[in-house]
């Protein structure tokens, strides 16, 4: 059990750099943060990925 308690740091970075479509925390927290919906967060993860940075640059569009 002492293993599964330690905490890592490893893949953090990466973790922030995806949005989690499935994720209702993650689509509204970057539909407040681009001004639109959380259809159109879901939309644009369908369309480019969940790379953050790729759905951000379609949703600022």
């Amino acid at each position: 059990m002492a293993e599964a308690e330690k905490k890592s740091v490893r893949g953090r970075k990466q973790d922030r750099a995806r949005v989690a479509g499935g994720q209702k925390y993650e689509v509204a927290y970057e539909a407040k943060k681009t001004g639109r919906s959380a259809a159109a967060v879901k939309k644009a993860v369908k369309k480019v990925g969940n790379s953050r940075t790729k759905v951000e640059k379609r949703l600022g569009r």
